[in-house]
């Protein structure tokens, strides 16, 4: 069942107490625990081990211990803290793929390009990243191999084993959001004793080195592709996040690694999982099938290497992809609601003709090209004004229906749509790109781009292109018809030099409503001003 991975959380609920953490600031990262809830009364056998590391990928997808409303962290609105919605936020908001109406403190500034240390949105993904990272120093702290060895039975410390893997995956990959927003930061992992004072500075480059050791090792530790229970992690993870930290290396480190981007794809891509081909006719196309209520149980499955598990009965969320469904549909517009699966629209999400353009000016429609999923009546295709929700056109990639067209519980307005955080298409572009560079097989390149296009295009229409065709800018704009609304945007716009230079201008980047160039800095966010304060050992991003 698709809520087994997170059975037992709610009685569980606990991370707060496990790790000490009351506070967002990073001097609170190491406190001793505070309550009478031990480790070696949450440990016990492996059920007690599988219970905490349910938490740990829960962290992606719920807010807090007792439902929606709660949360881990403070100061942010709870609902608004989920990792995937502010995530999404960071890497959406600031591009030409989204913008929002709503006008909380803040989140303007995503767009506009225009946040400071002092932005709570900022303080809130950072927070969240750093808890994240803190309760699974707690839980690798606790699996070490002498206490597995004294609260595992022999025949099941190999599977708690595997358990630590996954949490040093997840912990890996909360560092890699790190290392691509922030760039520097606390650097605590499991070695660094509980209270023993301020995390140390790590700078980007002693991150990324510490991420890409953990990878490594994790292409052996993990489990063998395709071998894990849903929605947990596996070997093709591990080498598919070392795809995407190779690509952006030339960013992250100032030297290019393309070729051993590609050589990463290349092993997920032949680690048996499959280009999802079967549509749900008449409800989706092959490629909307991956973007269901009931992802995680059809053929698309096969497509996500790593979903983050969302469930309208069991794992509810204002974040997550309730948060990309019902932020991005009219609460006026009954036939739109109906369309995606809900009922209670939030009014906030639409994006830029930039996205369109991206599909009607490759010399088709996207009637021709169907990932473009555009809702149309009531809105402008141009925006004037952020704040007016019917400027700017929706965006119905995400649906909460299943593939047989049937609608989930109406009446909670959650989704159950999982989110792809890792797919195979993502590892045959990241291929493609290095080839263009120079640093794979263009021939191999090629018939993956063309494989992605067929899948899209409707029957009978020419989708293919030619190797001349196939340049690196070619790329960029295939990776935003493919990839668009999957948190890959500002790092695929930033890698090429798009971001906040004026070479490419999208309506409203950098607040003006034709565009122009920001400030280089923005391409990192700073380091929250009160962890600044909290922890003196930190040094603030140039130019905030």
């Amino acid at each position: 069942m698709k809520k087994a991975l997170y059975r037992g959380l709610t009685a569980l609920s606990l991370s707060t107490a496990l790790v000490g953490l009351s506070t967002s600031c990073t001097k609170d990262l190491d406190q001793t625990p505070k309550y009478e809830l031990t480790p070696d009364k949450v440990y016990v056998g492996l059920a007690g081990y599988k219970q905490v590391l349910a938490k740990l990928y829960g962290g992606f997808a719920l807010t807090g211990p007792t439902g929606p409303g709660s949360g881990d962290i403070v100061g942010i609105d709870a609902g608004t803290s989920d990792y995937i919605r502010q995530w999404w936020s960071a890497q959406e908001l600031t591009t030409d793929e989204a913008v929002v109406a709503w006008n909380d403190p803040g989140i303007q500034d995503w767009h506009r390009l225009n946040w400071d240390a002092s932005n709570p949105l900022v303080r809130g993904i950072y927070s969240r990243i750093y808890y994240e990272i803190s309760i699974c120093n707690e839980f690798i702290r606790e699996s070490s191999d002498d206490k597995l060895n004294s609260r595992v039975g022999g025949s099941e410390v190999a599977q708690a084993k595997l358990f630590r893997a996954e949490a040093r995956f997840l912990r890996a990959v909360a560092y890699m959001h790190i290392i691509d927003m922030f760039g520097n930061g606390p650097f605590v992992t499991d070695q660094d004793a509980i209270g023993a004072g301020n995390p140390s500075y790590g700078t980007r480059q002693q991150l990324y080195s510490y991420v890409e050791s953990e990878l490594q090792a994790l292409t052996t530790d993990l489990a063998a592709p395709r071998s894990n229970e849903y929605g947990r992690v596996d070997q093709a993870a591990a080498h598919g996040y070392l795809a995407r930290l190779y690509l952006n290396a030339g960013v992250y480190t100032g030297t290019p690694q393309y070729a051993k981007a590609a050589e990463e794809a290349k092993k997920v891509i032949d680690s048996g999982y499959t280009l999802n081909t079967v549509a749900a006719a008449p409800i989706s196309s092959a490629y909307g099938r991956l973007f269901l209520a009931d992802n995680h149980m059809t053929t698309a499955k096969n497509e996500i290497i790593w979903p983050i598990i969302f469930d309208v009965n069991n794992v509810q969320s204002y974040g997550g992809t309730t948060f990309i469904v019902n932020g991005a549909t009219s609460g006026a517009d009954a036939n739109w609601q109906k369309y995606v699966g809900e009922t209670t629209g939030w009014g906030g999400l639409r994006t830029t003709r930039a996205l369109f353009d991206k599909f009607f000016l490759q010399g088709g429609d996207t009637a021709v090209d169907r990932r473009g999923r555009f809702w149309t009546p009531g809105q402008t295709l141009e925006i004037s004004d952020l704040s007016q929700f019917n400027q700017g056109l929706g965006v119905t990639k995400f649906r909460n229906l299943t593939s047989a067209g049937a609608p989930q519980n109406f009446s909670l307005n959650f989704s159950s749509v999982d989110f792809p955080m890792l797919r195979l298409a993502d590892m045959m572009l990241i291929y493609a790109e290095a080839a263009t560079r120079g640093n794979a097989d263009r021939a191999t390149a090629l018939g993956y781009v063309n494989q992605i296009r067929t899948r899209a295009f409707r029957t009978g229409v020419a989708s293919a292109i030619t190797d001349a065709q196939m340049t690196s800018d070619f790329i960029l704009d295939e990776r935003a018809r493919e990839m668009h609304w999957e948190g890959t945007r500002r790092s695929d716009l930033i890698r090429y030099g798009k971001f906040t230079e004026g070479t490419y201008l999208w309506p409203w980047k950098g607040g003006l409503s034709g565009g122009k160039s920001v400030d280089s800095k923005y391409k990192l966010f700073p380091i929250p001003a009160a962890d600044l304060t909290a922890n003196p050992s930190l040094k603030q991003n140039p130019g905030y």
